[in-house]
C-alpha cells in the first residue's frame, strides 16, 4: 500500500503536476475575438510581480516547502524535476492573474492595484495551506466574476436599455477609460477552466514530496496543542526515546 502511495505522488509531482501548470500558463494568455480568432497575450510584467508575491506566501503557508522540494537527500534528476514544477508554478500563477485582469485602461491599473494591495497585506498575515488556498478561491473568484461577468456584461453590444445606462454610469465614473477590447463569451469559460485547474494544481501540491500522510496528520493535530500540551508531549516523547 505504501509502495504504491508513493509512486502515485511520484508520478502527481513529476507528470500531472507540470502538466497543469503549463496548461493553465497556455490558456491564461488565451482570449477568443469576436470573429472566433485564438490570440495569445504574453504575461504583463505587473503579473510577474503578484507572481512573486505569491510564492511568498506560498511559501509563508508552507503551501511549498522548498526543504521537501529540493536537498541533498534527492538525487539530481529529482531536483531538477522539482525545480522545473516549481518554475512552472511561477508561470502558471502570472498566468492565472493575467487571465482576470483588463487588458488596458483604468481597469487594468484597478485590478492591479486591488491585487498587488490584497497580496502585500496578506504578507503579514499567518495562512496554513488549507485558509491560503480557501484565500486565493476567493480572490481569483471575485476577480473573475467583475471582469467575465459584470465587466463583460455591461460592455457588450446591444441588450437592454437598463444594461446600456448601467455601462454609460460606469463609464462616467470611469472618466471616459472604460477601454473593454470585445472579445468572445468563449473567453470566459477558457478564463474559468483555467482558474480551476490552477486551485486543483495548488490542491495536489499541498501534501509536500515524499511526506506520509499520518506525518502530515500528526503535525496538524500539534500544530492545535497549547504550550503546555506541546512541553508535555515533548517529555512524553524523550521518555519514550530514553
Amino acid at each position: 500500500m505504501r509502495d504504491d502511495a508513493a509512486r502515485r505522488r511520484t508520478a502527481s509531482r513529476v507528470i500531472l503536476l507540470p502538466l497543469v501548470f503549463l496548461t493553465v500558463a497556455l490558456l491564461g494568455g488565451m482570449r477568443v475575438t469576436p470573429d472566433r480568432a485564438f490570440v495569445f497575450l504574453p504575461p504583463p510584467l505587473i503579473t510577474l510581480v503578484m507572481a512573486a508575491l505569491l510564492a511568498s506566501l506560498f511559501l509563508r503557508g508552507r503551501l511549498v516547502r522548498l526543504d521537501a522540494w529540493l536537498g541533498s537527500r534527492h538525487g539530481v534528476l529529482v531536483n531538477v524535476s522539482h525545480a522545473l514544477t516549481l518554475i512552472a508554478l511561477f508561470f502558471a500563477s502570472a498566468q492565472a492573474f493575467n487571465s482576470v485582469l483588463p487588458e488596458q485602461g483604468l481597469l487594468h491599473w484597478m485590478f492591479a492595484f486591488f491585487f498587488l494591495w490584497t497580496l502585500w497585506n496578506d504578507q503579514f498575515s499567518a495562512f496554513d495551506p488549507r485558509r491560503l488556498l480557501r484565500s486565493l478561491g476567493v480572490l481569483f473568484g471575485t476577480a473573475f466574476v467583475l471582469k467575465h461577468m459584470i465587466m463583460a456584461g455591461l460592455s457588450a453590444p446591444g441588450g437592454s436599455w437598463t444594461r446600456r445606462l448601467a455601462g454609460m454610469v460606469f463609464e462616467g465614473l470611469s472618466l471616459g477609460t472604460l477601454d473593454v477590447p470585445a472579445v468572445a463569451p468563449a473567453t470566459g469559460y477558457i478564463s474559468f477552466f483555467t482558474l480551476a485547474l490552477y486551485v486543483i494544481g495548488l490542491a495536489l501540491v499541498a501534501p509536500t514530496p515524499d511526506e506520509p500522510g499520518e506525518v502530515r496528520l500528526l503535525l496538524h493535530e500539534a500544530s492545535r496543542l497549547g504550550p503546555t500540551e506541546r512541553r508535555a508531549l515533548r517529555e512524553a516523547l524523550e521518555e519514550e526515546r530514553s
